[in-house]
């Protein structure tokens, strides 16, 4: 018998992203239409989602400049995040994080902070110390950021479209050395 409440985080191939892209896309899909400012606004289709992975977050992984985290959780894809280490020459010991995800479903589980860990980890073992990324001011994550240990550097005003209204939000850009 197994546990369906147990939560399992591994690093995605790129043959995984291909087998699971539907289930990639329904979660960039709930995730945007719960108000997610990850680049993307309505209308948005699980078809736009599946085109994400396929077209932009497979290469990467292919090209081997990015790692894909995914959370299961009750059998289910519940959450991932993207560590992006395609760095110029002069910074081999940055990387970005990009695009964490829980289903609104899995939210208040303690998903994201496991995800963090886990992509903090694996930084660490590719020798990227620094870790960048950006986040709308005011979202839910910016507090679990803070909480992780990540800086603000500062906030730039009007720096992407709102998911829902015609207006434009602040992001705050941090940092967290490891």
């Amino acid at each position: 018998m197994t546990d369906d409440t147990r939560t399992a985080v591994a690093i995605f191939s790129d043959h995984e992203i291909a087998d699971h892209l539907g289930e990639l896309g329904e979660l960039l899909h709930a995730c945007v239409h719960n108000g997610a400012s990850i680049g993307y606004v309505l209308p948005f289709s699980t078809e736009d989602g599946e085109a994400f992975w396929r077209d932009k977050v497979l290469p990467a992984v292919r090209s081997g400049s990015r790692l894909l985290l995914v959370a299961r959780k009750g059998g289910r894809i519940a959450g991932s995040v993207q560590l992006d280490y395609d760095t110029p020459p002069n910074q081999p010991h940055r990387a970005e994080v990009r695009k964490l995800l829980v289903h609104p479903d899995f939210r208040r589980q303690g998903l994201s902070r496991l995800l963090m860990a886990e992509l903090e980890r694996h930084a660490g073992g590719l020798k990227r110390h620094l870790l960048t990324l950006d986040t709308r001011t005011g979202d839910a994550a910016e507090p679990l950021y803070v909480s992780l240990g990540y800086q603000t550097v500062g906030i730039i005003p009007g720096y992407c479209r709102d998911p829902f209204a015609d207006q434009l939000d602040p992001t705050t850009i941090m940092y967290k050395a490891l």
